[in-house]
């Protein structure tokens, strides 16, 4: 005869409790890493904006964007004198949004006579490229491959070539 009632969790009990944990932890997991991306994504285009105007007060300064052309430029790193990029404040936004995007180069051009720029920057998120112009163009764009010029198919590429000062 019993006398006394056991009390506690059985073993199936505990183990259904902890497989529920473990998958509400992955689905979790994956909705944090998807915000990450986009958080980094929305810290490019502020950083870029942030170069659009800084670019635009150098022109105003200077009358140009730039004394040499630039042709291809990696401006994540590289901050080539005699033009816009060698701007300290530029520069910090430039740097800013290269950490942000996960150190991926970008892509700027800015032609000899100093009238015209364009800068692409890949989006973390792999949804594409982030791209500012001399012309107040801030846009998404669907291109793909190793640089900014070369396009998914049938999709036009954040900008055509080393000597595109637009985004398309």
């Amino acid at each position: 005869m019993k006398t006394g009632i056991k009390r506690g969790f059985t073993l199936i009990e505990l183990l259904v409790v902890i497989a529920i944990i473990g998958i509400l932890s992955a689905v979790v997991l994956a909705s944090l890493n998807t915000a990450r991306s986009k958080g980094n994504d929305a810290a490019v285009k502020s950083d870029m904006s942030s170069v659009r105007t800084q670019a635009e007060m150098y022109y105003g300064n200077s009358n140009k964007y730039a004394t040499a052309a630039a042709a291809g430029v990696d401006c994540g790193t590289v901050f080539t004198a005699n033009t816009m990029l060698a701007d300290p404040t530029i520069q910090k936004a430039l740097q800013a949004a290269y950490k942000a995007n996960g150190s991926t180069a970008f892509y700027c051009n800015m032609d000899a006579a100093g009238t015209s720029y364009a800068i692409a920057v890949p989006l973390s998120t792999g949804s594409g490229y982030w791209c500012i112009d001399s012309t107040g163009v801030a846009q998404s764009t669907q291109a793909g491959g190793a640089t900014a010029y070369t396009a998914l198919t049938g999709a036009t590429g954040a900008l055509t070539n080393a000597t595109d000062y637009t985004c398309n």
